[in-house]
């Protein structure tokens, strides 16, 4: 065979070859190559969505966090504000409470001086009478001069 002849039967066959792999093996590689190309593309496109919803629940985190932070802030100064009002009260409530035992004591130290003041008058009108005896030597009778003796009380 001559150089021609068999560079025209391999330019044949290898049309042949190129013709057999575009009709039966290029198409189902293509195909698999297509299906991993939009595979990739459908995980990085969920990659970016789940990246947009970690960004959102962090803000959503991060609002509740700084919305929970001013809450537990009015709650302590509500705390704060209750507590200084009972304080205020029990103050109120003690100086009360003193200022009622404080008049309790002066109305037992006055219904004490006036007790004291009748136990020293009864004794001074006795002694009154004691003298009057010395003086008069003879005794004198407390019922019977009862008028005088209260008026000397009364006196004194």
């Amino acid at each position: 065979m001559n150089i021609n002849a068999t560079l025209i039967l391999q330019a044949i066959v290898f049309l042949i070859l190129v013709w057999f792999t575009m009709r039966f093996v290029w198409p189902p590689i293509t195909k698999a190559l297509d299906e991993r190309a939009q595979k990739i593309a459908d995980g990085l496109a969920a990659a970016d969505k789940a990246k947009a919803e970690l960004a959102n629940a962090n803000k959503a985190v991060g609002e509740q966090l700084a919305q929970a932070a001013g809450e537990t802030t009015k709650l302590l100064g509500d705390a704060e504000k209750r507590a200084a009002q009972i304080v205020e009260e029990a103050k109120k409530r003690a100086e009360e409470e003193g200022a009622k035992i404080v008049a309790a004591a002066k109305a037992e130290a006055d219904q004490q001086v006036t007790r004291a003041r009748e136990v020293l008058r009864e004794q001074v009108a006795a002694l009154a009478v004691k003298g009057a005896e010395q003086i008069l030597h003879k005794e004198v009778n407390a019922s019977v001069h009862a008028d005088l003796l209260a008026r000397l009380k009364t006196e004194l």
